[in-house]
């Protein structure tokens, strides 16, 4: 028998401005769905953390306590223009992990927070013991540098987290286009070129990421980057990031979700359809 899916990046309340999951809600969801483990991956934060790991425990469902973290390669003390920060997800392991999860959330916080909540690779590296590490979505430094055509700098921050994590290091991959909704807008142009492009984007990102992992040996995870639990709550979700970036719900340009509404807790039955 299969074994059952596990969300492994999800996105609470506590992403502020980003994330629409109530905690209990979430966790109810994951019961209805089955789900004998859920993580908690809040960008940069482990504010709900405690809440979590209760709610979760007296539902009968394993909590995985992460982070999805802002990493820099150069200083994190250095705040010099808007300055880089790549996401990547970090899960504990073991207590050990969830002690160095506060160290890198608080060093984060007090040394190099700038726009974010960053830390460089050197105190990643420091603090690493007891964290499972993935390259987390598109805008890790990884997927960042399979959509740049970079495949060489790639390739070797795969080499080097591997260094660093050995088997505790995955590759993660996530699939929200659809071009099912490419004929829901076709008579909104701009909407349309935006949907393709990120379309075209995430192939690259997905195809980059699979053919490092036959190179290097390094295993493959699916995960959603669920920021909402229904697929409903997409348009409550969008508005959320406009107040968050200061835009209008109105405005086409801008970080759009609710153009695709794939970003909440999938079913496992969907997910195994769309890998």
């Amino acid at each position: 028998m299969a074994s059952k899916f596990v969300h492994l990046h999800c996105h609470s309340e506590y992403s502020l401005l980003d994330g629409l999951s109530k905690i209990d809600k979430l966790v109810a969801k994951a019961k209805e769905l089955d789900m004998p483990a859920l993580a908690i991956t809040d960008h940069g934060v482990m504010y709900g953390a405690i809440e979590f790991y209760k709610t979760a425990k007296k539902a009968g469902i394993k909590p995985l306590v992460g982070m999805e973290g802002y990493v820099v390669s150069r200083d994190h003390k250095l705040k010099e223009g808007k300055g880089e920060n790549y996401h990547l997800l970090l899960l504990a392991k073991d207590y050990q992990g969830y002690k160095n999860l506060m160290q890198l959330s608080t060093i984060a916080h007090i040394e190099g927070f700038y726009y974010r909540p960053r830390f460089d690779k050197q105190t990643l590296a420091r603090y690493h013991q007891g964290l499972i590490c993935t390259s987390a979505c598109a805008k890790g430094e990884l997927g960042q540098f399979l959509i740049e055509d970079n495949f060489k700098a790639a390739k070797e921050t795969v080499e080097w987290y591997q260094q660093v994590f050995g088997n505790d290091y995955y590759l993660e991959i996530q699939r929200h286009q659809n071009s099912d909704y490419f004929e829901v807008v076709k008579d909104n142009p701009k909407v349309l070129t935006l949907l393709q492009n990120f379309d075209k984007t995430e192939k690259i990102w997905v195809g980059g990421i699979t053919k490092l992992s036959r190179e290097l040996g390094v295993k493959l995870i699916a995960t959603n980057d669920a920021h909402y639990i229904n697929q409903s709550d997409a348009t409550a979700q969008d508005a959320l990031v406009c107040i968050s970036t200061g835009k209008n719900v109105s405005d086409i340009e801008r970080l759009r979700y609710v153009d695709t509404p794939t970003f909440y807790l999938r079913p496992e039955e969907e997910m195994r359809q769309l890998f």
